[in-house]
């Protein structure tokens, strides 16, 4: 067992040993769930009121969708969120699921995969077990993804482009008004575009970035999770009828995985309905996200990048990282260190992720703690 042992002391000499953190005490600010609208710490003040409209949700699928006599709540979901986007929709049991899922089931003959340098690790794995043909361009840099496109289209029937629209590490956005400029360009270019970090909390109704900006028609895959903003599991593909069974019939995660629990998708069906209606929260969340930005900026003496509710906080130093996150737990505040290989050397960071239902005076002791370990760590 020494190249194990080997692997684990290489990893705490870099200061990247992982653990599983343990359950904050109460009254703690946490600032690292992806709770962004809050629903989840509220959740229990809903459970009367949802088994009274869900009273035979069963808890689990005992098999996968293809086999599974459970599929009510599954059903009814996925025709809520095809009445939200207008255009069908797939569960899948999580991102990870569907990001590797969709694109093991487009890696098919003349395809060609050209992904942002920074999506999300669910979807380079997806390319690496399909063994898709892919490239990648330098983060939203339009003009090598042009280049790109013009030296392959004619070697290929489709290019599969690949961004987030909101990025989980930096919280800034992917210009997707530009990506579907381009796509007019190219007959044979599709746009899969990861709604994971802004599902909820972005547009109108909160169905994310490419609402927001009246785009969402023009997106090939549009994939959105069930287990951030709207506080429950699970993921689902917004897609045409025929990527659909394209999906069902060739996307190994969701053939071969037994079915979320039928209260699972009750649940975040129940969490939809009430989501669509957060205008006062969404228009807080950005509010407060452009406060916590702002200081942050003024502490580091540089720009976050963010556009979002997610606020990096740069080391570029894995020790460093650590440092702070401990010093900011003595302190009641929950923000965890991000090391390689989530962020590239050098790119090490304290991730802030900001909830719906905070208040900026809440804030003043991490921005205390910031400021002295600017200059003591």
């Amino acid at each position: 067992m020494s190249g194990i042992r080997d692997i684990l002391e290489g990893l705490r000499k870099e200061n990247r040993l992982r653990m599983i953190p343990s359950t904050p005490a109460q009254g703690t600010l946490d600032l690292s769930s992806n709770d962004y609208l809050s629903l989840g710490s509220h959740g229990a003040e809903w459970r009367e009121e949802f088994f009274d409209l869900y009273p035979h949700a069963l808890f689990s699928s005992s098999a996968s969708r293809l086999l599974s006599a459970q599929q009510t709540y599954h059903t009814m979901l996925e025709d809520q969120l095809e009445g939200l986007y207008g255009r069908p929709s797939l569960l899948f049991n999580s991102g990870y699921h569907a990001n590797v899922g969709c694109i093991g089931a487009l890696t098919i003959p003349s395809t060609l995969f050209v992904a942002d340098k920074l999506i999300h690790a669910s979807m380079v794995d997806g390319l690496r077990m399909a063994g898709s043909e892919f490239q990648r361009f330098p983060h939203n840099d339009i003009d090598k993804l042009l280049r790109i496109l013009e030296k392959e289209a004619g070697s290929y029937e489709r290019i599969v482009v690949l961004v987030e629209s909101i990025y989980s590490m930096d919280g800034d956005e992917a210009p997707l008004r530009r990506l579907v400029e381009i796509k007019s360009l190219f007959p044979g270019m599709m746009l899969y575009v990861d709604e994971a970090h802004a599902f909820g909390v972005r547009g109108p109704r909160g169905l994310g970035l490419a609402e927001e900006l009246g785009v969402t028609g023009s997106i090939d895959l549009l994939l959105g999770t069930l287990g951030k903003a709207a506080a429950s599991a699970g993921a689902f593909a917004i897609c045409s009828e025929e990527m659909k069974s394209l999906l069902i019939n060739c996307a190994r995660p969701f053939i071969f995985s037994t079915a979320l629990p039928p209260v699972n998708a009750a649940w975040s069906h129940f969490m939809i309905g009430k989501i669509v209606g957060m205008t006062e929260s969404r228009r807080h969340l950005a509010e407060i996200s452009r406060l916590f930005s702002r200081r942050i900026e003024e502490i580091s003496s540089r720009p976050t990048g963010s556009t979002s509710q997610i606020i990096p906080y740069l080391t570029g130093d894995a020790a460093k990282a650590l440092a702070i996150a401990a010093r900011l737990r003595e302190a009641g505040v929950i923000a965890l260190p991000i090391r390689r290989p989530t962020v590239p050397p050098g790119g090490e960071r304290i991730r802030f992720s900001l909830g719906a239902d905070m208040k900026a005076d809440q804030f003043d002791t991490t921005f205390k703690i910031l400021e002295e370990t600017a200059h003591e760590i």
